[in-house]
């Protein structure tokens, strides 16, 4: 007989996983309380980095159930939710996300939805991508240079320069221009360089 367990994750410590918990029992899966894993940790943390998560895998066996709420339980990347649902799957454990209707993610349809997402998250990216691009291009049409501006001018950076070949130091300049130390060994980097 397949057992269920539910992975119940909030990113920090004043949210409660009790919504999600709810939500699942809400849904039809009576779940025994030591079954049901939580934790606090950010979901940009790879699932299997998880300490929580780490160790429901190692109680886990074919044929069990896990159920979460959502896919970002699992976690943001849909790269990581992918390979942790296929590790999964390819162990026998069933995947059920409650948000997509109950679907189980190792199903052949779960395996069509989650490569939707995965194809989604490509598209968007290459969006982002081309419009970043596309905006770099425009600014230098217009004859802008991406980036922030420049701190110094020639002039300055050669008087800076200077003061540095004349035994200046780096501390001093920085103080005496009001900017951080970095700057400051910039120009003595690309002086040094030139």
């Amino acid at each position: 007989m397949s057992r269920v367990f539910a992975y119940c994750r909030v990113s920090t410590a004043d949210q409660t996983v009790e919504n999600q918990a709810r939500e699942i029992a809400s849904a039809g899966f009576r779940i025994e309380p030591h079954r049901i894993i939580s934790e606090t940790v950010s979901g940009g943390v790879q699932a299997s980095a998880r300490p929580a998560f780490r160790s429901l895998l190692d109680r886990l066996e074919a044929g069990d159930v896990l159920i979460v709420t959502k896919l970002d339980r699992l976690g943001r990347n849909v790269i990581d939710v992918r390979q942790t649902v296929e590790g999964l799957a390819q162990r026998g454990i069933r995947v059920h996300c409650l948000a997509l209707g109950g679907a189980d993610l190792t199903s052949a349809a779960g395996k069509m939805v989650m490569g939707v997402l995965a194809a989604v998250a490509e598209f968007e990216r290459d969006l982002l991508v081309e419009r970043t691009q596309a905006g770099l291009a425009r600014a230098r049409a217009e004859g802008k240079t991406p980036g922030r501006p420049a701190r110094f001018t020639d002039r300055q950076r050669a008087e800076i320069a200077k003061s540095l070949a004349n035994g200046a130091s780096v501390s001093k300049l920085a103080a005496e221009w009001g900017v951080d130390r970095r700057l400051i060994q910039r120009v003595k980097a690309a002086h040094v360089e030139g």
